[in-house]
């Protein structure tokens, strides 16, 4: 019975170290550098009603270290969930990330200040009230031409922490730790990030501009207003990301050796940790192995004595016994494969579940962009058909105008020669008036006519002379 008892707890021991590995793993990635200072940047307008703000963060990759992930609006899974941002915690030697979620209350996120609502503890960006997201304009940027439905609080910025760029928790940076209500929405239901979200992860990580290696700290697109949309750097401008993809890449060969040797540097330390970890895990083993012999061999020496002081009937207890434990430990080192086997198999379904959806989601805002691009070359086209239509009714207008306007000259020039004839009719009548008068005023002269010479009549005979009576 004591044999089957020390094999009992040499079992819980080995189970307890494995239960404490997978928790380890279960934060996701454990690095041995603080990751860099959080950037100050200036949120975009949130573009569409209900949208709510997941902030930027620092999240890391194995070969090139840091990069960061830009602050974002994006679409909650449900109404009425709140979004938990990812944080970075200093723990058993390491930094490990603990990653993001929806909920039904804000949980904790390492009292992390990053700003616009996440203070550090809940969030004063705005609340869900009927259905519908209200946005605190105080503290979050909205457009006012799509949003209406806001208010103003401004406590929350006078509560709000003072370490604005801490980027960690733990020593050398923010030390809080949840409150009650926190632990409580660490307890709830808990929503994945959406295929959208982990798209943008993806994205910024093949973006070499947003890499801490290469800004320094200062990523070319420090927040978008949506994802696939625009990206804003520090100052509120937009990016051109091409060109600054660009500038990355005619960057010296110093600049870049640089950078080599510090992911290089990185990988080496993450690989001297986890060569300790390991070796850390070994040797617990090793020693619970060696207690768990040492306590056998004990057990095995007494059961000897025993065995040869009660003879046949002792061995035969001693033979069932071994027999028992020796099945014991099968059965157990079975359960234990087969659980480690399962664990491996739901964590290699996730990761190509996540891959899955990752590639959805490109394929989706692709499909986006060409409809976008499709949509945005017909408006194109049917703005150059109406300004062409517009140019042609202009040019009608025009040549209408200009015939208008030799209709009028004509006109004029008619009503002109009009108004000459008319003072041509007045100037002769004038004159001729004038003539009337001077006849008027000059006396009538009659003209001398010729005497007209009358015709002499013929002589006519004397009449007879009568005698005069006396």
């Amino acid at each position: 019975m004591k044999t089957i008892a020390k094999i009992f707890i040499f079992l819980c021991v080995t189970c307890f170290a494995l239960s404490n590995a997978s928790a380890q793993v279960s934060v996701g990635v454990s690095i041995g550098i603080a990751p860099p200072e959080l950037p100050v940047y200036v949120q975009p307008a949130c573009p569409v009603d209900g949208y709510l703000w997941q902030p930027g963060y620092w999240a890391y990759d194995d070969n090139d270290g840091y990069y960061w992930v830009p602050g974002v609006w994006v679409a909650p899974p449900d109404p009425g969930l709140y979004w938990t941002p990812s944080y970075w915690a200093f723990d058993a030697g390491a930094y490990g990330f603990h990653m993001g979620y929806w909920g039904d209350e804000v949980g904790f996120y390492g009292g992390i200040n990053y700003g616009y609502g996440y203070s550090g503890y809940g969030y004063g960006g705005g609340r869900w009230d009927s259905g519908r997201f209200r946005y605190n304009t105080a503290v979050v940027n909205v457009n006012r031409t799509v949003i209406n439905n806001t208010y103003i609080d401004r406590t929350v910025i006078r509560n709000s922490v003072s370490n604005r760029r801490t980027s960690f928790n733990g020593p050398g940076g923010v030390t809080a730790r949840p409150r009650p209500n926190e632990l409580a929405a660490m307890r709830g239901r808990h929503v994945q990030p959406t295929p959208e979200q982990l798209s943008h992860q993806h994205a910024a990580s093949r973006n070499k501009a947003q890499f801490a290696s290469v800004n320094h700290g200062r990523p070319a697109a420090a927040a978008m207003n949506k994802v696939s949309g625009h990206a804003y750097n520090t100052r509120g401008r937009v990016t051109n990301m091409a060109r600054a993809n660009a500038a990355i890449k005619r960057l010296p060969p110093v600049k870049n050796a640089r950078v080599a040797n510090t992911a290089r540097a990185t990988r080496s330390e993450n690989a001297t940790r986890s060569s300790r970890a390991a070796t850390t895990a070994r040797a617990t083993r090793s020693e619970s192995a060696a207690t768990a012999a040492r306590g056998a061999r004990s057990e095995r020496a007494a059961t000897t004595t025993r065995a040869a002081r009660s003879g046949n009937a002792a061995r035969s207890e001693r033979t069932a016994t071994t027999a028992r434990a020796a099945r014991s430990g099968n059965a157990a080192r079975s359960e234990n494969a087969a659980r480690v086997q399962q664990q491996r198999s739901e964590q290699t379904q996730q990761r190509a579940q996540v891959q899955q959806r990752a590639q959805q989601s490109q394929e989706r805002a692709a499909q986006t962009q060409q409809r976008a691009q499709t949509q945005q070359r017909a408006q194109t086209q049917q703005r150059a058909q109406q300004t062409q239509q517009r140019a042609q009714e202009s040019q009608q207008r025009a040549a209408q105008t200009q015939q208008r306007a030799q209709v009028q000259q004509r006109a004029q020039q008619t009503q002109q020669r009009a108004q000459q004839t008319q003072q041509r009719a007045q100037q002769t009548q004038q004159r001729a008036q004038q003539v009337q008068q001077q006849r008027v005023q000059q006396p009538r002269v009659q003209p001398q006519r010729a005497p007209q010479q009358r015709p002499v009549p013929a002589a006519r005979p004397a009449p007879p002379q009568r005698e005069r009576r006396g």
